[in-house]
């Protein structure tokens, strides 16, 4: 019995530790750390929610049942760390002499729960209910604390998204984006556009890896996404800087691509999507030449003028969009994206990616 108490009582104390270093891991360090737990939880409710979200259902379903995966999926967190903190103590309890087990059990949630009515007695078995209680209050603290900061990025993350509709059509589409800045006559207000979209990359690139979860949190408008946001301006861009006859060379598209993608690799590297982080300009892309010719065909006759060796625009479209390619169609595979054109519109469901419990290892 002496033995089995000692077993008992090391058991509770790793599972308690372990959660706790899980919730520091999801929450305290700002940077892109694997916590297994907070993953585990966010796979299995994102399985169950797949279940009510398959394709036999039209995409507007779909989407308000997604719309409450990231929320469910936090609060699921929270009541598995709180479940976890409350096993640990019950087996810590007992193994101090708090029996039969009912009476450790009762002791356990009087204590997390700080209601007070159940007091163990002994020195040892009364200090594990005051750790018991600082690790509830603790966990619910990090957890308030944290929502602000989750909320404030989405805001931001949201107003890039909504000024984009203006420029580049609902959904997005970097092709509307340049002819849409033609026929108004303001080329030369692009320029603008992709120096605040370098800092939204920048401020998505820090806020997704820190808080992973904003990933998943969806538009407050269906037919608006983060991801195919990003893959449209990106496209902007490379149409741009590859076959937009502009006279000088300008950099900010330039830089502005090379935020995005990197962006993009981050966020897709945690969540354990094969991205390539060297590819060569030659390696195939998504977009096909003939959906590229369409496009320059439309903006040619839209009076926007195009570079006149359309085979090298091409090649130099498909060297820009390699670097981001695979990313943004993994990620709007994982979001579940609404459709939108060069992004998601190439996702069906026999190729929708749903999270790995266990991120695959890059060496």
């Amino acid at each position: 019995m002496v033995a089995l108490k000692v077993l008992a009582a090391v058991a509770g104390l790793v599972v308690v530790l372990l959660t706790v270093r899980s919730a520091i891991r999801a929450i305290l360090v700002p940077r892109p750390l694997q916590a297994h737990l907070s993953r585990m939880v966010f796979v299995l409710v994102r399985r169950l929610f797949g279940l009510r979200a398959a394709e036999r259902h039209d995409f507007a379903h779909r989407d308000r049942v997604m719309a409450l995966y990231a929320p469910v999926a936090l609060v699921a967190l929270l009541a598995t760390w709180l479940a976890l903190i409350f096993a640990g103590f019950v087996a810590i309890l007992w193994a101090l002499g708090v029996t039969p087990l009912r009476e450790a059990v009762l002791a356990s949630g009087s204590s997390l729960f700080t209601l007070g009515f159940a007091r163990p007695e002994g020195l040892w078995a009364t200090l594990a209910t005051f750790f018991e209680a600082a690790a509830g209050l603790f966990l619910l603290a990090l957890l308030i604390a944290y929502l602000p900061s989750l909320y404030s990025a989405f805001q931001r993350r949201e107003a890039g998204v909504s000024k984009l509709e203006v420029r580049a059509g609902a959904p997005p589409s970097g092709v509307y984006l340049i002819e849409l800045a033609w026929t108004v006559g303001r080329m030369e207000t692009v320029h603008d556009l992709w120096a605040s979209w370098e800092d939204w990359f920048v401020d998505v690139d820090e806020s997704h890896s820190s808080f992973p979860a904003l990933a998943f949190f969806r538009s407050p408008h269906a037919d608006e996404s983060w991801i195919t946001a990003a893959g449209a301006i990106l496209d902007g861009a490379s149409l741009y800087v590859s076959s937009v006859d502009v006279g000088t060379r300008t950099p900010e598209p330039e830089f502005m691509i090379r935020s995005g993608y990197l962006c993009l690799r981050h966020i897709a590297d945690f969540f354990g999507l094969p991205v390539e982080h060297d590819p060569r300009p030659t390696d195939p892309i998504s977009v096909t030449p003939e959906e590229f010719d369409a496009a320059y065909d439309r903006l040619a006759a839209g009076g926007v003028p195009m570079k006149p060796d359309r085979e090298a625009a091409w090649r130099a479209f498909a060297g820009w969009r390699v670097n981001y390619d695979a990313a943004l169609l993994g990620l709007a595979r994982l979001t579940m994206a609404p459709p939108a054109p060069w992004s998601s519109d190439r996702v069906t469901e026999a190729n929708i990616v749903l999270p790995l419990l266990r991120p695959r290892r890059r060496t």
